[in-house]
């Protein structure tokens, strides 16, 4: 039985389901787009897909970016991750990301795409499968967070790419997830659930009193061997203002690692399942 199969047969099998219905509500979405569709209305349909499939909350609502703001150009501040009035046009990229939370279980994905044609997406698509692979050899190796941060920027730059993971809050390229459990009224402020805030809040006391942090980054808090739990893991490099990423969910163990859920879009694009 491989590790996927297990995932769905033990506790982490809520998370599994969560994770392929928020893929399954992005690729129903990128369905949907064509030229003149908006970011903000792209993200709306991505919310009112989820919802009515059942998600009762958000760890944060949908994002959607198009053209260069795939890449993040020029964002400078936190107000600019989020959906904006840019018209999808042919041949343009697109990122679709969302963080629906149902029955406590929570998912955070990311789904990069194209409208028409564009070689460098596709390319760039191609180029970061060898990511998944190598985040998850360092995990398994032990390797301290930091420094598998650094081999992915090594990668990146080997491929002659742009990390924009780098631009995301606090550097992140992952964080922690958790089931959410608060007595908080349902609410969203800035895009993100306070219920699901509280709960990484909370993770993140428990984790500095042990010198660790539930966000992994390139700083000195992240120099510390991979923390058991699941993680929300999202490499996203960039060329010519076209970027790429995916997010999911890696599950770390006292001494191995895998892959929540193989069945997950950019996976079977690689094997040429899709």
């Amino acid at each position: 039985m491989s590790h996927s199969a297990v995932a769905q047969d033990t506790e982490h099998a809520g998370f599994v389901e969560m994770q392929r219905l928020a893929y399954a509500g992005a690729q129903a979405v990128a369905a949907t787009l064509e030229p003149g569709v908006t970011e903000r209305q792209a993200a709306r349909r991505l919310r009112d897909w989820l919802h009515d499939h059942g998600v009762q909350d958000w760890f944060h609502t949908p994002f959607a970016w198009f053209g260069d703001r795939t890449a993040f150009r020029n964002f400078r501040t936190p107000l600019q991750f989020f959906p904006s009035n840019r018209r999808l046009e042919d041949g343009m990229p697109f990122i679709l990301d969302c963080a629906p939370v149902r029955d406590t279980y929570v998912a955070d994905i990311g789904y990069a795409g194209r409208i028409g044609d564009n070689p460098v997406h596709d390319q760039l698509m191609t180029d970061l499968a060898e990511y998944r692979t190598l985040i998850l050899e360092q995990v398994r190796q032990r390797r301290p967070l930091r420094e598998i941060y650094v081999e992915v920027d090594a990668l990146i730059t080997r491929q002659g790419y742009d990390n924009r993971h780098q631009v995301y809050p606090g550097r992140v390229i992952a964080h922690q997830v958790a089931r959410v459990h608060s007595r908080l009224p349902q609410a969203i402020v800035a895009g993100f659930g306070v219920r699901a805030l509280q709960t990484l809040l909370g993770d993140l006391l428990v984790e500095r009193l042990h010198h660790r942090s539930p966000l992994w980054a390139d700083g000195k808090i992240s120099q510390h061997a991979p923390t058991p739990g699941l993680w929300a893991v999202e490499p996203h490099i960039a060329f010519r203002g076209v970027g790429v990423k995916f997010e999911e969910m890696l599950v770390v163990t006292e001494d191995d690692a895998y892959w929540l859920d193989d069945a997950v879009p950019h996976v079977q694009r690689w094997r040429g399942t899709t």
